[in-house]
């Protein structure tokens, strides 16, 4: 499924304000649905843990009191062989989600997939978030075959490694350390994007989503 179609999931969109009084400092505006799910599916292609995306989730049921609510959830996400649901949603929608105030305090569906809410707040976290802007940001850079091969090798040859050790093999690309971030944005390169991008962070290679017929 493509990022458009995804971005175009709901129809849900947050409601209409009526105009304010001027006052000396405006408030800053309230986030569009849309800019939430492209930073989490940002946030999601970067975590290695991450096995697998699906969007919409197929409906699920939950129990709230004597009553079983069926609620179609933005994504199910498989880590770790376990399956989740869940919902992106602006601060504006969360007033009016019909699974808000069980969602405090944990809740699962009736088939027992853990659901959860991500909001502003908690996509936007930091560091995570200028991690991965910064990440993202090196999507576009070229990376040579031999940069590719000498960067992969490495990796493979040593485990983990310092960011700054791990660029130092680049010979062809200008910035090694923006090469080395592109092959994460490939899906090959694992970082922990809970920490802030520093020399000593720590890069490895990351598990194929397909099994590699060469045994590389």
């Amino acid at each position: 499924m493509s990022a458009q179609a995804i971005l175009d999931l709901s129809d849900r969109r947050p409601a209409r304000r009526g105009t304010a009084r001027r006052a000396a400092k405006r408030p800053a505006a309230p986030l569009a649905r849309n800019a939430l799910i492209a930073d989490y599916l940002a946030i999601c292609e970067l975590d290695a843990e991450i096995e697998s995306l699906r969007a919409p989730a197929d409906p699920a049921a939950f129990a709230i009191g004597d009553d079983m609510i069926e609620h179609v959830a933005d994504f199910e996400i498989v880590r770790d062989g376990s399956s989740c649901l869940v919902d992106v949603v602006t601060d504006d929608d969360l007033l009016s989600h019909p699974l808000r105030a069980a969602a405090i305090h944990g809740i699962a569906s009736a088939d027992g997939r853990p659901f959860l809410i991500e909001t502003a707040a908690s996509i936007r976290a930091e560091p995570r978030f200028t991690t991965t802007r910064l990440i993202m940001a090196c999507k576009r850079t070229p990376v040579t075959a031999g940069d590719r091969v000498r960067i992969l090798h490495q990796l493979d040859e040593v485990g983990a490694m310092r960011l700054v050790d791990c660029a130092s093999a680049v010979m062809n690309t200008q910035d090694g350390v923006a090469a080395v971030l592109a092959l994460a944005c490939e899906g090959l390169i694992a970082v922990d994007i809970s920490r802030p991008i520093l020399p000593e962070t720590q890069v490895r290679r990351r598990r194929l989503p397909y099994t590699d017929p060469f045994a590389f």
